[in-house]
């Protein structure tokens, strides 16, 4: 799999930067946790932080475009993103609040 960062925007309002980007691999589509695990190596940063809004990919491409959020800290991360989106990245294997086993 092989991670390239096409826009990198600093958003100060928001405390976070914004990235688009494209992901080529082999194979089947990768998940969006390993995705997440990759691009957050790449930029030195923790995995906690990093929201992936978006991947698309198209019928036939080994390739998909997409759309992250690194923020600077939780809380903030917290305040501006929706339930479902911090749901939808939250690691496989861990709960959420308001969530029952």
């Amino acid at each position: 799999m092989d991670i390239r960062i096409l826009k990198d925007k600093n958003n100060v309002l928001l405390n976070r930067r914004e990235l688009d980007f494209v992901v080529k691999y082999e194979g089947s589509t990768p998940s969006r946790s390993e995705i997440k695990n990759k691009l957050a190596a790449m930029l030195n940063a923790p995995a906690e932080l990093l929201v992936i809004q978006r991947i698309k990919t198209e019928y036939g491409m080994q390739e998909g475009k997409g759309y992250a959020k690194l923020y600077e800290d939780a809380d903030r991360m917290k305040q501006v993103e929706l339930d479902y989106v911090l749901k939808r990245n939250a690691a496989p294997g861990t709960e959420t609040e308001g969530e029952e086993a």
